[in-house]
């Protein structure tokens, strides 16, 4: 068997993250998702929820003020968890076959081992009901609109600054699945079926 490692980029609230755990279970492999922040964490010294702000998002507002000096001290912690994820990312790859979810390990990985890169995407309607009725991160209504819209914006401009390719463009993955045509389950099943014809190639 081939050490292929799976990559699971997703939309918020796209249950990337859940399709990823799955995939993970069905095949007997790792799943690292929030134990990167953890070690992330652990290795900087910084609070783990303000790893988890900056290892995947980050605000347009604050990287233009970083560019004119205004914010040169957060931008300079941005960049040193980012050496950390990659560090932190390659070494857990080293370990084997393992499902890693976010965390722009797709790009991380490219040149180094044989990925299974997925894209997760979804409705609107089904990420904002997500995100407020199971992630608790937003109230019902606008508020949960602009909450969604705002994040978005935030982890394709981190994505696009530190990775140079465009957050969600197909040409960058195997695998692009909608969670609202497909469901948690048809999606796990699909990755898992891709990743043992690519392993037994």
């Amino acid at each position: 068997m081939k050490n292929t490692i799976i990559t699971i980029s997703r939309q918020y609230g796209s249950a990337g993250r859940a399709i990823g755990h799955q995939v993970a279970e069905k095949l007997g492999l790792e799943c690292y998702d929030s134990q990167i922040i953890t070690k992330i964490a652990e290795e900087s010294g910084f609070d783990a929820e303000y790893v988890r702000q900056n290892s995947e998002t980050t605000s347009e507002s604050g990287f233009f003020a970083s560019l004119t000096g205004m914010d040169l001290y957060t931008f300079s912690n941005r960049d040193t968890i980012w050496v950390l994820q990659t560090k932190i990312i390659t070494e857990l790859a080293e370990k084997g076959p393992c499902v890693i979810v976010g965390r722009c390990a797709d790009y991380i990985l490219k040149d180094k081992y044989d990925l299974l890169k997925v894209f997760i995407y979804a409705d609107d309607k089904d990420r904002i009901q997500r995100i407020t009725e199971e992630y608790h991160e937003a109230e019902p209504g606008k508020n949960a609109e602009k909450h969604l819209i705002a994040n978005d914006k935030r982890r394709a401009t981190y994505y696009d600054i530190y990775t140079d390719q465009k957050f969600g463009d197909y040409h960058y993955y195997d695998m692009c699945l909608s969670s609202s045509t497909l469901g948690i389950d048809t999606c796990a099943h699909m990755i898992t079926e891709a990743y043992a014809k690519k392993t037994a190639e």
